[in-house]
């Protein structure tokens, strides 16, 4: 039985005009930071509601002024986990929506974007390891649905009663969200749309990285294929590192080029344009070794924002936290030690095994350069977060002994509630791809199955980001299996 929630408390809010017709609301809310021991304290939320900024011939009446107020919510969860909301003029959602009656709502999750946000300081400021996983351990998708459902009660509470539930719009981790939100608070909820979302609802981290690791190495054949000449230059990018002092080039703001960090550029495999970006970065750095016989800064900018662990640090700390989905299930840096297990990626032996708590005098590992021990290209790897992320990345660093806490924790509540799912009575509208890199879709096939009323629009002609990059197909997708019947 879920908790009983509270509305929000809405602290301030200040309207605005937007060029192209948008009256953006910027709102601050207080909830607690613990739903379970609310005299622990508070944080604060941020989100912008976004309206159409009606301009008529004839001057609207003030009942008509009311209604265009009062138009029902549909709430964009965002991708991740760790990332804050984009401007809403900036978002690809926001136009097609508002033409189709919705007013918006852009709520920054805890710990990202201007709601209480994650960062060395916030975590350093709780204690010690064990007090900072902790805290951390408050910013999942449970207590990021009950800020939802808080804010829910606190912005329609005065909407007629048939405006109240508001719809849910999730991509990726949104999706995720999106399901807790249906397992604790189906009531509140009008309608789920999701793209790249059905999360492995009864999968171990494990389970997940076995499916996707097979996804990551068909994108580094589709890559290699395209960019044939990349084979070469990689290998010397690689070597270039291994063999410079301090263990790579250091970055402008602190952190260390390792072959770990180049190789973890794979995360943009699985986006349209992905293949083509790393590629540019690769050109980047062969470039500047032929020209200069170092990398520029202005290369190492360019790397260093690649993956922004440093300024989103809940991406990385709480990543696969998002798999353990009930008490008893630990990821114990799941990806690692599946990956340590796959030919392919033998460079993670090397930049894992700083960490002693992670090596094995059973599994010594190879002393000599990682790009003779596999029989083909230095393999990149795709969404997966590995101990050597917190050694290279400076925001990471002190966070380091409470991400290894949170890795063998096995104590966190339950994500989803299957029971809850299996009647579900809310229309839910999903979006997948067949060669999503992200989130296999075996599992997701089987979570549809799972949740009563799924309808789901399949293509293999579409990637994760689909929802960005082909904004008007997906869309018309989702609401053709909403407005238009089998029978």
């Amino acid at each position: 039985m879920a908790a009983v929630i509270r509305p929000a408390r809405l602290i301030s809010q200040t309207a605005h005009l937007l060029p192209g017709q948008l009256h953006v609301t910027e709102l601050f809310f207080e909830v607690p930071k613990n739903y379970s021991r609310p005299e622990l304290g508070t944080l604060k939320l941020f989100g912008r509601s976004v309206r159409r900024h009606e301009r008529p011939i004839v001057p609207m009446s003030r009942p008509e002024q009311e209604a265009a107020s009062k138009s029902p919510y549909l709430v964009y969860l965002e991708g991740g986990p760790g990332f804050g909301n984009r401007e809403p003029q900036d978002s690809p959602l926001t136009r097609p929506m508002l033409s189709r009656g919705y007013q918006l709502l852009f709520l920054d999750y805890r710990g990202t974007g201007l709601s209480t946000p994650i960062n060395t300081e916030t975590i350093v400021a709780q204690g010690d390891p064990q007090e900072q996983a902790n805290y951390l351990k408050l910013f999942r998708a449970d207590n990021i649905v009950r800020d939802c459902e808080a804010v829910r009660l606190c912005l329609t509470a005065g909407l007629p009663e048939e405006n109240k539930p508001w719809s849910l719009f999730g991509q990726s981790f949104g999706g995720f969200v999106s399901l807790t939100y249906l397992s604790k608070y189906p009531k509140g909820l009008r309608e789920v749309f999701m793209t790249g979302g059905l999360a492995p609802i009864n999968s171990t981290a494990e389970e997940v990285y076995r499916a996707t690791y097979k996804k990551v190495i068909e994108r580094n054949e589709a890559y290699y294929r395209k960019f044939p000449e990349d084979v070469n230059n990689v290998y010397t990018l690689v070597e270039y590192i291994e063999n410079h002092e301090g263990g790579g080039p250091q970055l402008p703001g602190g952190g260390v080029l390792t072959v770990g960090r180049l190789l973890s550029v794979g995360l943009s495999f699985g986006a349209h344009g992905g293949l083509d970006t790393v590629h540019a970065l690769i050109l980047r750095l062969t470039a500047d070794l032929d020209q200069f016989g170092v990398f520029t800064r202005g290369s190492l900018a360019a790397i260093e924002g690649h993956i922004p662990f440093d300024t989103n640090p809940i991406y990385a700390i709480l990543h696969e936290s998002i798999y353990c989905y009930k008490k008893g299930v630990a990821s114990n840096w799941a990806a690692y030690r599946v990956g340590k297990e796959l030919p392919p990626f033998p460079w993670l032996w090397k930049d894992s095994t700083a960490n002693s708590s992670l090596s094995s005098s059973s599994n010594s590992p190879p002393t000599s350069l990682v790009v003779t021990k596999f029989d083909g290209p230095p393999c990149f790897s795709g969404e997966m977060v590995y101990p050597l992320h917190f050694q290279s990345y400076p925001e990471l660093r002190p966070m380091e002994q409470a991400a290894h806490i949170l890795a063998k924790c096995n104590d966190w509540d339950e994500l989803y509630d299957e029971e809850q799912l299996s009647r579900n009575e809310v229309p839910v509208y999903a979006a997948s791809f067949i060669d999503d890199m992200y989130v296999d879709i075996e599992l997701a096939r089987m979570t549809a199955g799972m949740v009563k009323g799924c309808k789901v629009f399949e293509t293999n002609m579409m990637y994760h980001n689909a929802v960005r990059a082909h904004t008007d197909e997906v869309i018309s997708q989702l609401f053709k299996m909403r407005d238009d019947t089998i029978d």
